[in-house]
């Protein structure tokens, strides 16, 4: 039964993306993309999906941008309620999940072609049960554990981009205390997200008393010529999301790897060793070395959304 047919869904805040899977594996070529403003919600996207195909599938899940509690979901950008009944209705499927978007790529990241995972950091060999570690940096920013067990995998939903923003050294502190006097007690999406790369910005025009704000794409395009303000920022960037993402390997010991996910990751990621990703990574005392078992890779996969919903609710079937 886990090499039934399903139907998966990966919902974003513009565009939902629609295929069939065969147990765990996406059959790329179903792919569809529907413009969520030309829909109602998520279960006529389904119908009309599933009619094209003249699909029946016994189990359909989807994910969402958004908070997911017993099935049922809101997305954050969009008036859309996902519910696991409603989905129930609209696929006829036996089997029915709602992940939170980033709890599907944390059960993505077992059937990512070794061709969409690109090195960052080498770690060491793991266990084929590790623990793993997926962080997303983009409009927003959080991480999830991924555990595996018994042959079934469980990544926890958590709002960890929430974690308070905190300061290390002089320039760190001059940060801190212009960030609390605009956005009071901040937590580091504040910083490490898109928004947070324009604040950085807007932040060292003030401290350096020259400049002015630019958005994220002009930073990045700045920072490709060589402008010093622009390498700055993203250098302060780079160290604080290193410092996260280490300060969470500690917690999770992610043996298995760590996977940074999102826009602006992939944007960064080109950069991350030269701006000092790895030094900082290990920027941790007497535990610098124990830091170096932790691979890191950066997802390029733009289907991993929909990968992991075929992965989870494959596990779900019975076997």
């Amino acid at each position: 039964m886990r090499d039934a047919l399903s139907v998966v869904a990966d919902i974003g805040g513009t565009n939902t993306r629609v295929a069939l899977a065969r147990g765990p594996q996406v059959l790329t070529d179903t792919i569809r993309r529907y413009r969520n403003a030309e829909h109602p919600g998520i279960a006529p996207v389904l119908e009309d999906f599933l009619s094209r195909h003249d699909a029946r599938p016994e189990a359909a899940c989807v994910d969402m941008a958004g908070p997911v509690k017993d099935g049922v979901g809101t997305l954050t950008n969009l008036d859309w309620r996902v519910d696991a009944t409603a989905l129930q209705q609209a696929t006829g499927a036996g089997v029915v999940a709602v992940l939170n978007d980033l709890q599907a790529q944390g059960h993505a990241v077992a059937h990512i072609a070794g061709d969409a995972l690109v090195p960052v950091l080498p770690g060491a060999a793991a266990a084929p049960d590790a623990a793993r570690l997926v962080v997303n940096v983009g409009t927003g920013l959080n991480a999830v554990p991924v555990f595996r067990q018994a042959g079934l995998t469980l990544v926890p939903a958590a709002e960890a981009g929430h974690l308070t923003l905190q300061a290390l050294n002089d320039e760190e502190m001059r940060l801190l205390k212009w960030m609390q006097a605009r956005h009071g007690n901040t937590g580091i999406e504040e910083i490490l997200s898109g928004r947070g790369l324009e604040r950085l910005y807007a932040w060292a025009c003030e401290d350096e008393g020259a400049g002015r704000p630019l958005e994220a794409a002009a930073i990045m395009a700045a920072y490709t010529a060589g402008e010093a303000r622009a390498a700055r920022v993203v250098r302060i960037f780079v160290r604080y999301l290193a410092r996260y993402t280490s300060d969470l390997a500690l917690i999770t010991l992610p043996f298995g790897g760590i996977y940074l996910v999102g826009g602006v990751a992939r944007h960064l990621g080109p950069h991350l060793l030269d701006a000092g990703f790895a030094e900082a990574f290990a920027d941790k005392g007497r535990f610098a070395d124990f830091m170096g078992q932790f691979p890191v890779h950066l997802v390029t996969d733009d289907y991993a959304g929909l990968r992991g919903c075929a992965g989870h609710i494959a596990e779900r079937l019975p076997g």
